[in-house]
């Protein structure tokens, strides 16, 4: 079996991090918004979605230097970031083949991965989505990672903590499994991954590999 992982949220604990950056920068521009709502707002959307919804609830445009201030200082502020946590010993566990499909292009997985000490744990197996085709929810990139790692979809497994990402991969005709334990988790997260389509969903990275081998069974 094949095990594909999403980074941002599962890997690595910068959705929250992402969301404090854009949470300051909006509320400079007159949009009072906290960390927790960018978070149930607009977690697993694709960039172009994210932009819209800002735009209405602003009532115009961005400035254009929005998207680059907010790169700048979220690349900054991966530098630093942390992987969540259990996820060595997790992988330490997993013997199967195993990949990460991302809608973050390759530049920032690199970043943030070799910050968190995981770069070399996947590499070359790292799949932008954006790169390959369409973003999640659209099923490119883990149909392309399941071709590249010689894995027909129903013997691949997808780890997702994003709405998007969970439908995406049953799009692609793969079991998911839905993953709460990261600093941006709200209330209903199981519920919507459920309902999006997981098999099952975890709170904890150390539940994984009995979830997977469950799968297996």
């Amino acid at each position: 079996m094949l095990i594909l992982f999403d980074c941002d949220g599962v890997l690595i604990d910068s959705e929250i991090l992402a969301a404090g950056v854009n949470a300051e920068l909006l509320t400079e521009l007159g949009l009072r918004i906290t960390r927790e709502e960018v978070i149930a707002r607009f977690t697993g959307l694709t960039h172009e979605q994210v932009l819209a919804k800002v735009e209405a609830l602003l009532g115009r445009a961005l400035p254009e230097d929005f998207d680059e201030r907010s790169r700048v200082e979220i690349d900054r502020r991966l530098e630093a970031v942390k992987p969540i946590d259990g996820v060595q010993e997790m992988l330490d566990r997993l013997s199967a083949p195993r990949g990460v499909c991302s809608n973050s292009s390759t530049r920032r997985l690199k970043l943030s991965l070799t910050a968190a000490g995981l770069w070399e744990r996947f590499y070359p197996h790292i799949f932008s989505a954006p790169e390959i085709g369409r973003s999640k929810p659209a099923p490119d990139v883990f149909l392309h990672a399941a071709k590249v790692l010689g894995a027909p979809p129903r013997e691949t497994l997808v780890i997702e903590d994003s709405v998007h990402g969970v439908s995406g991969a049953v799009a692609a005709g793969m079991r998911v499994i839905g993953f709460t334990g990261g600093g941006h988790s709200w209330p209903g997260h199981a519920e919507a991954l459920t309902e999006a389509g997981a098999v099952k969903v975890v709170n904890h990275l150390s539940d994984v590999v009995p979830a997977v081998e469950a799968c297996q069974g």
